[in-house]
């Protein structure tokens, strides 16, 4: 079949070398209502250490949206309670003021020099509108 060559190099990438180069985030964090959370998202001298990070948020059933690019770069309609930063080749995202509206998964990506395509790992997801908690995504997916 046309699509088993694809779906092959796409295993490949996900349980070769894609595994050495991903990102990841710690098992979990919380906070309140009001309070402030920081997310990190931790990568390599090749990917974040180079390029920086971005960061998305998705709400279910909608597409993700960019938060935050090179790292500290906050597109125009995303409130500034958003900020994000960069320490060697670590990416945070902080959020301050939580609001129940920020329930949502939140992803770092990477673009990373020494494998070309973008990485995708990591994201949160909320226990409830009360609190946040992140989980590690296992796989790297490339974003073509």
């Amino acid at each position: 079949m046309a699509w088993f060559p694809l779906l092959l190099t796409l295993l490949i990438y996900c349980t070769g070398s894609w595994a050495q180069s991903e990102l990841t985030q710690p098992p979990s964090v919380s906070g309140g209502l009001g309070q402030t959370v920081t997310i990190s998202c931790a990568g390599s001298r090749s990917n974040i250490g180079i390029a920086g990070v971005n960061w998305y948020q998705q709400h279910p059933g909608k597409a993700p949206k960019l938060l935050i690019y090179g790292s500290s770069n906050r597109p125009s309609g995303v409130p500034d309670r958003f900020s994000g930063s960069k320490s060697g080749n670590t990416g945070s995202l902080t959020i301050t003021g939580l609001q129940a509206e920020d329930e949502a998964d939140y992803y770092c990506s990477a673009w990373d020099d020494s494998l070309s395509p973008w990485l995708a790992s990591g994201y949160i997801r909320p226990g409830s509108s009360h609190g946040i908690s992140t989980c590690a995504h296992a796989c790297c997916v490339p974003l073509l």
